[in-house]
C-alpha cells in the first residue's frame, strides 16, 4: 500500500535556507515540497498549494513569521506549523508558543533527523527537540506576565484532568502521535483525539506543545519516569 505523501511548503527568507530543505526532504519518498517562499508569498502559496505542513522561519526582514503564523492559525482548517528557529531568538519563541506553533525545529538539524521531524508533525505529534527546549521553557516563562498566577492557574487546570488525561497528556508531551498513544493505551485513534480535544480545553491552550509545556511544569513527567 503506497503510503500518503505529506505536502510542505517552506517559508525563508534565505533561498540558500529554503533550497537546502527542499533538497533534504525531497529526498523522502513520503514527503513533496510543493512550494518554498519569502515571506511577502507565504500566505498566498500556502493558499494555494494546501500543504499539510509549513516550515516557517520564525524571523524575516520582509514580512514577520510571528504575522504569518497569526493568520494561518485563523484560518478554517490551519495546516501544522513549525518555526525554523536559532538560538538568538528566544523572544521570538515565546511569541510563536504563545501564539500556537506546533513545533520548533533549529536550523542547523542534522539533515537526517529533518524527515523524521515532518513525519512527527504530520502525524500530529510535538517536535520540540531537547537542544530547543530550554529555549523554548525558558523564553516561555520569563515573557509570561504574573508567572506565580499563572502556574497556580495551570495547576488547577491540571488537577482537572481526569486520570486518563493526564496519561495522555504524558504521551503528548513525550511526543508521541495520536496513533501512538491510541497504541499504547488500547484505545482508537478517535477517542485519543477526544481527549486530547478536551485537555486542550480544559488547559487552555491552543496547541500540542503549549499543553507538553504546561505538562512538565507541572511535574507530570517527572512523575511519570519515577513510576516507571
Amino acid at each position: 500500500m503506497e503510503r500518503n505523501v505529506i505536502r510542505v511548503v517552506v517559508v525563508d527568507d534565505e533561498a540558500l535556507v529554503r533550497s537546502g530543505f527542499q533538497l533534504i526532504l525531497r529526498a523522502a519518498a513520503d514527503i513533496d515540497v510543493v512550494a518554498t517562499a519569502g515571506g511577502g508569498q507565504a500566505i498566498q502559496e500556502i493558499t494555494r498549494h494546501r500543504p499539510d505542513v509549513v516550515l516557517l522561519d520564525i524571523r524575516m526582514p520582509d514580512v514577520d513569521g510571528l504575522t504569518i503564523l497569526r493568520q494561518l492559525r485563523a484560518m478554517p482548517h490551519p495546516p501544522t506549523v513549525a518555526m525554523l528557529t536559532t538560538f538568538d531568538a528566544d523572544e521570538y519563541i515565546a511569541t510563536a508558543l504563545r501564539e500556537g506553533a506546533d513545533g520548533f525545529i533549529l536550523k542547523d538539524t542534522d539533515p537526517e533527523q529533518l524527515a523524521h521531524l515532518v513525519r512527527t508533525l504530520a502525524a500530529g505529534a510535538v517536535v520540540l527537540s531537547p537542544k530547543v527546549s530550554r529555549a523554548v521553557v525558558g523564553g516561555y516563562l520569563d515573557n509570561t506576565a504574573g508567572a506565580d498566577a499563572t502556574g497556580a492557574a495551570e495547576a488547577d487546570a491540571v488537577a482537572r484532568l481526569t486520570d486518563r488525561e493526564r496519561q495522555v497528556l504524558v504521551l503528548v508531551a513525550g511526543g508521541l502521535s495520536n496513533a501512538e498513544i491510541g497504541k499504547q493505551m488500547y484505545l482508537s485513534a478517535g477517542t485519543v483525539k477526544d481527549h486530547v480535544s478536551a485537555i486542550l480545553t480544559k488547559l487552555r491552550v491552543t496547541s500540542r506543545v503549549q499543553a507538553a509545556l504546561i505538562a512538565q511544569r507541572a511535574g507530570l513527567l517527572t512523575q511519570a519516569d519515577g513510576t516507571s
